[in-house]
């Protein structure tokens, strides 16, 4: 049987939660269970965090360098098997579980508006849609900006009315413009990106 030791001192570091950047502690009540030559490493979470993300490291006694557990890097579970890393019985073996980072959730991205075009004699009517039906019930912070490209490649920039959601460009006759939307949401100080290009030629 492998001769099986921790590391008394297992690390904690910084991480974030919620967006705030607080100390994590480390793990605490490491222990090595082996049964049938299967070692398996478990440990409890630190009483300030929850959902942390930890990284398994392992030493034979005397070697200088701490080596990862490459099944157990970045790992949610509050055990690891080191079978494989402990295998030579007349070895001893450390091991520590430093606390890497806690999970965020990542931010939500805005979609563009859909865009909806009718074309006249020298007048396009801009209509957009939010693509999502939560997004739409924020009226009252949402903008739409417009993004016109003329034939000459020069662009201009229009506000729609968040109310109406409709733009009427009055525009030279027989020529092909193109148009983008962008969705802001000004409370969340949040914008989209820009929907694909919609190009029209008006009569």
């Amino acid at each position: 049987m492998s001769r099986l030791l921790l590391l008394l001192g297992t690390l904690g570091t910084l991480g974030t939660l919620g967006g705030a950047v607080q100390d994590l502690a480390p793990p605490t009540n490491l222990r090595f269970d082996s049964v049938d030559y299967k070692n398996v490493l478990s440990w409890s979470p630190p009483a300030n965090g929850s959902s942390l993300l930890y990284d398994v490291q392992w030493k034979i006694y005397g070697d200088p360098d701490w080596l990862d557990a490459a099944s157990c890097r970045g790992t949610q579970k509050l055990r690891c098997d080191l079978s494989s890393e402990t295998s030579v019985p007349r070895e001893w073996y450390y091991a520590r579980v430093p606390v890497i980072t806690a999970p965020h959730t990542p931010a939500a991205r805005i979609s563009p508006p859909v865009l909806k075009l009718k074309v006249s004699q020298q007048k396009v009517v801009v209509q957009v849609e939010p693509p999502r039906l939560h997004i739409r019930k924020m009226h009252s912070s949402l903008q739409f900006k417009i993004y016109l490209t003329h034939p000459s490649g020069e662009e201009e920039l229009f506000l729609v009315d968040p109310r109406s959601r409709k733009l009427t460009l009055h525009l030279r006759h027989r020529q092909r413009y193109c148009v983008q939307a962008q969705t802001q949401i000004l409370l969340q100080a949040k914008s989209s990106a820009r929907s694909p290009p919609t190009c029209v030629s008006t009569l």
